[in-house]
């Protein structure tokens, strides 16, 4: 299983300890919301996922190697917002490293 469906499989069980081991301890994330990093470090990614705070549907990988992988899913959040959500995501020494999104507000 590559990193992006393990990652995916993580969110799904809301298992922020199998997310824990797919991101690195310098793993950072560029808000495209903001336009800059945000700091919420790899506390954050597993504090996300173990509370469900995303709930992600037709879920696909577009592309992924050893150093790279592009994703895209309709997101659900805990407030009830959707949004189509592209993410780019780096890895280093076989973890995610850093998380890039762009996303689309879906109305309802």
């Amino acid at each position: 299983m590559s990193i992006l469906e393990k990652l995916n499989k993580a969110i799904m069980e809301k298992d922020g300890a199998a997310a824990g081991e797919l991101v690195h301890d310098d793993y950072k994330m560029f808000s495209h919301l903001k336009g800059e990093y945000v700091h919420m470090g790899k506390a954050g990614m597993v504090e996300a996922v173990s509370k469900g705070m995303m709930s992600p549907a037709k879920y696909r990988i577009l592309f992924e190697n050893d150093e790279i992988g592009f994703d895209h899913s309709y997101v659900t959040y805990q407030d009830g917002n959707t949004e189509a959500l592209m993410c780019c995501w780096k890895f280093k020494d076989g973890k995610i490293i850093e998380l890039e999104t762009g996303a689309t507000k879906i109305p309802k």
